[in-house]
């Protein structure tokens, strides 16, 4: 146990060594920096000016788990009355402090709720490389819009990506401890949940392709980060 609390301590220094207080390089209004995600990006933003969304809203961020997540507005809406929904398929977690002057701090969020890092890990990030990304993410958010409150949600143990299990578990310990140690974050715990007595990913709550929520797995989802949302 002590050599553990030990590894957890280096990592979590190397992590915070490597995380690096982020300046957007442009304001909202100026052309994007070339990213993979720029057309999606300015999609985005068009709908935005065309149908401009109410500000103070519960903000869901992140990659395809929120975007495919059709329901989301309504599933809080008892809860929270303004809810809007920015996902980005594929999308790093080590992306999203680039994208938060275009998809986080403009819309002035009551609360910011982030689901990224699986991507990540999947094409090799280790651990302490995945605290280090939602650091930059929360340094990013506090620069523009100090005392937001923001919530990480668990990586998710996926069927497809078993083979990163252990990496994924390490990485959410690593985020839930450094959150806990901090003002005005949260972590929401969806991993535990979505497994069976056994330690494996309960099958119902996925679809065949074994990586993306099924409704079972959504209504799970609802249910347990509805605990955490800001009245």
């Amino acid at each position: 146990m002590k050599r553990r609390a030990l590894l957890l301590g280096g990592a979590l220094a190397a992590a915070l060594a490597r995380a690096q207080v982020h300046t957007p390089a442009q304001p909202p209004g100026v052309a994007l920096a070339p990213t993979r995600w720029r057309a999606e990006i300015e999609a985005l933003l068009d709908a935005d000016r065309r149908s401009a969304p109410p500000l103070g809203a519960v903000l869901f961020v992140g990659s395809s788990t929120i975007r495919l997540w059709k329901g989301l507005e309504q599933d809080f809406a008892a809860q929270a009355p303004v809810v809007l929904r920015r996902g980005l398929g594929g999308s790093r977690l080590s992306e999203w402090p680039e994208f938060v002057p275009w998809l986080v701090t403009r819309y002035v969020p009551k609360q910011v709720i982030v689901y990224a890092g699986e991507n990540d890990i999947a094409e090799g990030a280790q651990p302490a490389e995945v605290l280090a990304a939602f650091v930059r993410f929360v340094q990013a958010v506090q620069a523009e819009r100090p005392g937001t409150p923001i919530a990480f949600v668990s990586i998710k143990p996926s069927p497809l990506r078993a083979a990163q299990a252990a990496t994924m578990r390490e990485a959410n310990l690593l985020v839930q401890t450094w959150v806990l140690a901090q003002d005005g974050l949260d972590y929401i715990d969806v991993h535990t949940p979505m497994l069976d007595n056994d330690g494996r990913a309960r099958p119902e709550l996925f679809v065949r392709d074994r990586l993306h929520l099924s409704p079972e797995g959504y209504a799970l989802w609802r249910q347990v980060i509805s605990a955490h949302l800001k009245p």
